[in-house]
């Protein structure tokens, strides 16, 4: 009787872990499987409505103002705007992010103060609203000193417009600043110590250290923190909508000659999510096939970049096993 007694304990809770190893990971496969369920949806849902819209005519002409779709042209504009301040936010984010980056993984005490402090401020400006960005960049750059960013406002050449390509990609770096330092952190500390060590033992400083080992070593991985960063910066709206303007066309009617770069970047311009708001009912417009083409091209280039990111973490993952 006592032996009897003493196993049913046993068996109750030998059943209760087998419950909970058949429950956990049947709960891991179903929530897995809504999400991915619920983006390609998305994704299926914009594809078959923007790729009948997407033509030769609707990728090479401008946006016009019209009531009627079928002239309200297309998106080399919105798509020349995108590129621009992808490539700007880019320049602005490279030098810092990196610099960061390498303090942090280098020469940061993991246990001071200033090591905590710094990831804290990094931690609470990931997770600030691009809004919030936006409307502090036109509340900063519309001061008189920052004229020279964008071109004079309503009151006098003494206001500053607070919208232009330069003010966009001010504001957009530094949103995009703490997703690119914490990729490029990752991608330092994942180089072996060995090759510093080997470095150190030749007798080179830690500076040329740095730069000649550690970074080459770790490019693949800061040229995928880029490449992320790059599709932030394409897919945001509300830094765009606020800090570039709400216009559908280029500051001036020749935007792509030479003489005009510079009025160009302190003039309001146009993306793709402007675009894609303006032709929306959602938005001012009453343009959906249009809005739909517009999403089919922002998701491309979106999603060319995150697969170039995959693509060079993968070569950086078999250059590391073929090494060792």
């Amino acid at each position: 009787m006592s032996s009897g007694t003493a196993r049913e304990p046993k068996l109750e809770l030998h059943q209760r872990v087998r419950v909970g190893d058949l429950l956990g990971p049947a709960f891991a496969w179903v929530t897995a499987a809504i999400v991915a369920a619920a983006c390609l949806f998305i994704v299926g849902f914009l594809v078959v409505k923007g790729y009948q819209a997407v033509t030769w005519a609707f990728l090479s002409t401008d946006p016009q103002p019209s009531l009627v779709e079928e002239s309200a042209g297309g998106v080399r504009i919105p798509i020349a705007g995108t590129f621009l301040l992808i490539v700007l936010s880019t320049l602005v984010t490279l030098p810092l992010s990196l610099g960061t980056a390498i303090y942090l993984a280098e020469y940061m005490d993991e246990e001071s103060r200033l090591s905590k402090t710094i990831r804290l401020g990094l931690e609470v400006l990931a997770g600030v609203p691009s809004v919030v960005f936006g409307m502090f960049g036109l509340a900063l750059f519309s001061l008189p000193i920052f004229t020279f960013m964008s071109s004079s406002g309503a009151e006098g050449a003494s206001a500053a417009f607070g919208r232009s390509f330069l003010v966009s990609s001010v504001v957009m770096a530094i949103h995009i600043l703490p997703f690119v330092i914490k990729v490029m952190e990752e991608a330092i500390r994942a180089v072996p110590d060995s090759y510093r060590l080997g470095s150190t033992a030749l007798g080179v400083t830690k500076w040329r250290t740095i730069v000649r080992v550690v970074l080459p070593a770790a490019s693949p991985g800061l040229a995928t923190a880029v490449i992320l960063g790059m599709g932030l910066a394409a897919g945001d709206t509300a830094i765009v909508w606020l800090t570039l303007g709400g216009t559908m066309t280029m500051a001036v009617d020749q935007w792509w000659e030479v003489q005009n770069y510079v009025e160009v970047l302190r003039g309001s311009g146009s993306t793709l999510t402007t675009f894609i708001y303006f032709s929306s009912p959602a938005g001012e417009g009453n343009a959906p096939n249009l809005a739909y083409g517009g999403a089919f091209v922002l998701m491309a280039i979106v999603g060319g970049l995150n697969t170039l990111a995959v693509l060079v973490g993968r070569r950086s993952s078999s250059d590391r096993n073929s090494e060792i």
